[in-house]
C-alpha cells in the first residue's frame, strides 16, 4: 500500500487533512502496482529555502510529491503537519479558506505536481 494525505474543503469552506491508502497489487518480478490513476499533467517545481505561503487554494486537483527537504501545511483550522521527501499528498481544497505551507528545511525544495482532470 501506498500513504497518501488528502487536503481538501467541507461544505463551510474550512481545510482538513485525510489520510488514506492505495491498494497495490503483486505484478511478479516487476513489483507491486496500483490500478491506473487518469492523469492530466505532469509539471516539476522548485522552490527558494524561504518559501513560505499564506493560505492559499490548491490551483487545481492534483496529486503533489515531495523530492526532497521538509514543509508543513496548516489548514484553516490550524491543524498543522509536517511532510518530507517521499510523502505523497492529493491536495482537492481548490475551494474554501485554502491552507498555508512552508518550508522547513533551509534548502531549495524539490517536487513534481501531477494534476488531474
Amino acid at each position: 500500500m501506498v500513504k497518501v494525505t488528502k487536503v481538501y474543503s467541507d461544505s463551510k469552506g474550512d481545510s482538513h487533512f485525510k489520510d488514506y491508502e492505495i491498494n497495490l497489487k503483486e505484478k511478479g518480478e516487476i513489483g507491486f502496482l496500483s490500478d491506473r490513476i487518469p492523469a492530466k499533467e505532469v509539471i516539476f517545481r522548485t522552490v527558494e529555502p524561504s518559501y513560505d505561503y499564506d493560505f492559499h487554494n490548491a490551483p487545481q486537483r492534483q496529486y503533489i510529491i515531495l523530492l526532497d527537504g521538509e514543509i508543513e501545511i496548516e489548514t484553516s483550522l490550524g491543524e498543522r503537519r509536517i511532510f518530507s521527501g517521499g510523502d505523497i499528498l492529493l491536495v482537492e481544497d481548490i475551494e474554501g479558506k485554502g491552507h498555508k505551507t512552508r518550508n522547513i528545511q533551509n534548502i531549495e525544495r524539490r517536487s513534481v505536481f501531477i494534476t488531474l482532470p
